[in-house]
């Protein structure tokens, strides 16, 4: 016997043991899943996937070749919490009125003994999109305790939609299989994504077994079975991280070429060459990139011709920016038209930075177009083409050496910064004169928020008073714009504003702020800060976050922050002659075990007062899972540091 083979027989012989847990007959309940009360890797969990089976094979159907796809699931139901589970949507494709059929739904609510079934009036369809559309429906009766059941089958006339399985969801599972049988003459490329392991890799071939009327011969097949049991929750923070697509554990299928009956060979994974090709005469990205004429009637002479290559850039950047409102639309695979858009004044990224491109072409500025993927839609493929994993177009400008990626989208983002959507760490240039390349996206250096805090107390006049500058820079000057833009001066001053805190003056020092600089002025009041004689302060005036933004117990991701970044805090107290420095707050360093970023804290008094300082830095944009607790130890330490340290003073 094989290596292979015996690794096949003990998969299948651990599916075997693993199924005596389950009943697979549709309807029937196992002494185990009637008895499952809690999760034991989970305790928290609201709901778990008992028993999740998938099974994908070939037919053929009215005289043609269509995948097949069966899905059963049973769902225990834990707490009210989880009862949103009970409302289930299928998803099925259409495109130029053919589409998928989505069959055979049944659906059962196990409360105990009692059984109720789906009624099938109830099930609807929701249009999605042009392409996708769902079926819906609400499982009966739904109670904490519950098992929710449900199969279906699809048919497909899609091949390329064998895309695979997903293993891991927003709650655990006890048990994942898929199973798919491809006859030998489609190839899929198969990829699997995630940290989790497989428990059942499984892989023979089984002759003979796909028929086709018509066709004398019957093709052999490949026989796959793939299995996970006891899958944890992908638990996602909100922030720092980039498309749970990147890390979710699953198997990815992609039809890579097929032999149809006649023999004749068909490829579908391209190469990056026939991608360069099609682009070039695509209409909704090549050919709108022959607009240059269209546009320089339309825009200022002086605009293309006045300045050096770098002042050119800039002010195409800037009016371009100004003539367009960006509809939120990303579209860059159809519905592009340059012409239509600018008369308009509003279109899609896809519109707006074609335009762009055109004109920068014109002034005779060398610029390229270049795909990339944003942040919540994931990493692109980098082993073959994938266009679908792209859905954004930038600009990139070589002016003098140096290189300059533009998106005139957002009317507050400056020449040269990507918005931070699309800081995804590479894009693909499509160079149509020579050809296309991978190219790396640099995040902005310098991401800072420094605040520089003079507090006074007036014992005389029992009053506290004083001033800060809060100065943020790049990425943390973007973010800043943009909140005095959504909600203006007002609400942003009240916000800033607390019980026994009130902002008396502010100035937006324009001077002193850039693009890429945002300089603030205010001083402030305190009240009742001088009515004791003993008096308790916390120095933070203004805190960087009030939460520590990791909360997860561990974590199998990596951190992404985006950028690098640093925050610093300064505060210096003049202190009456009244009181005597009683308590101040201890010093702390800590680096992290990586020596990627740290945190310095001190507090020193002095013959007039007291001076503190605080300073954390981050110098890497992405961290590694092994790092979450460190990271994680680093941000509860910083979070307490500003909501808890205290500077107490006594009157003498």
């Amino acid at each position: 016997m094989t290596t292979k083979t015996f690794t096949t027989w003990a998969a299948l012989l651990f599916v075997g043991c693993l199924f005596s847990q389950f009943d697979r007959t549709f309807g029937n309940l196992s002494k185990d899943e009637e008895a499952f009360t809690v999760f034991a890797k989970d305790s928290t969990a609201n709901a778990v996937v008992l028993y999740e089976k998938g099974e994908t094979y070939f037919k053929g159907i009215d005289r043609r070749i269509q995948l097949v796809k069966t899905y059963h699931a049973k769902i225990k139901i834990l707490d009210e919490n989880a009862f949103s589970e009970g409302n289930i949507a299928i998803p099925y494709y259409n495109s130029g009125g053919i589409s998928e059929v989505v069959k055979d739904i049944r659906a059962i609510t196990h409360n105990g003994r009692s059984k109720i079934g789906l009624a099938q009036n109830t099930i609807y369809t929701n249009n999605i999109n042009e392409r996708w559309s769902e079926i819906r429906f609400a499982f009966p009766k739904v109670q904490v305790g519950s098992i929710l059941e449900y199969q279906y089958t699809i048919i497909s006339p899609y091949l390329f939609n064998l895309t695979g399985w997903v293993f891991q969801s927003h709650i655990p599972k006890v048990y994942s299989e898929f199973n798919a049988m491809i006859p030998g003459n489609y190839i899929y490329n198969r990829t699997f994504v995630g940290n989790l392991k497989l428990d059942v890799n499984a892989a023979t071939v089984e002759k003979n077994c796909f028929h086709l009327d018509g066709v004398a011969k019957s093709a052999d097949c490949e026989v796959l079975k793939y299995a996970m049991k006891d899958i944890p929750a992908f638990k996602k923070e909100e922030e720092f991280m980039l498309s749970e697509s990147n890390y979710i554990s699953k198997i990815n299928f992609e039809l890579s070429e097929h032999y149809n009956v006649e023999g004749s060979h068909f490829k579908h994974t391209k190469t990056w060459d026939d991608v360069d090709k099609e682009f070039k005469s695509d209409k909704d990205i090549g050919r709108q990139l022959t607009k240059q004429g269209f546009l320089e009637k339309r825009v200022p002479d002086v605009l293309l011709s006045e300045g050096d290559d770098l002042t050119r850039a800039t002010n195409i950047f800037n009016y371009i920016k100004s003539h367009f409102t960006w509809n939120g639309r990303y579209g860059i695979y159809h519905n592009v038209r340059v012409k239509e858009a600018f008369e308009e004044r509003k279109g899609n990224v896809g519109e707006i930075n074609i335009s762009l491109i055109n004109l920068l072409r014109s002034a005779d500025i060398k610029t390229d177009l270049m795909l990339l993927s944003t942040r919540e839609n994931g990493l692109p493929t980098k082993s073959h083409p994938v266009i679908s994993d792209f859905n954004y177009i930038v600009a990139k400008v070589e002016i003098d050496g140096q290189d300059y990626l533009l998106d005139a989208t957002d009317k507050l983002n400056p020449f040269g910064m990507l918005p931070f959507r699309c800081l995804n760490y590479y894009g693909r240039v499509m160079d149509f004169e020579d050809q296309s390349y991978w190219y790396t996206i640099e995040e902005n250096e310098n991401n800072n928020n420094v605040v520089r805090v003079q507090l006074d107390l007036d014992a005389t006049n029992n009053k506290a008073s004083g001033m800060f500058d809060n100065i943020n820079m790049g990425y943390e000057a973007l973010k800043k714009r943009k909140v005095l833009t959504e909600i203006g001066e007002e609400a942003y001053l009240n916000q800033l504003s607390r019980p026994n805190f009130f902002i008396t003056a502010y100035d937006h020092q324009k001077e002193r702020s850039d693009d890429k600089k945002v300089a603030e002025r205010f001083s402030f009041e305190m009240e009742d800060l001088m009515d004791s004689d003993l008096i308790t302060i916390n120095p933070f005036i203004i805190r960087f976050f009030s939460k520590n933004p990791f909360l997860l117990e561990e974590r199998n991701y990596p951190i992404d922050f985006g950028y690098k970044r640093s925050y610093s805090y300064y505060i210096n107290i003049n202190v009456p002659k009244e009181y005597s420095v009683l308590e101040i707050p201890e010093k702390k360093l800590i680096a992290l075990t990586s020596n990627n970023g740290s945190l310095k804290f001190d507090c020193t008094k002095s013959p007039n007062g007291i001076s503190l300082y605080f300073h954390l830095t981050l110098d890497k944009v992405s961290y590694d899972p092994n790092v979450y607790p460190d990271l994680k130890e680093l941000f509860k330490i910083a979070t307490n540091i500003q909501n808890h340290s205290l500077i107490v003073l006594k009157k003498v």
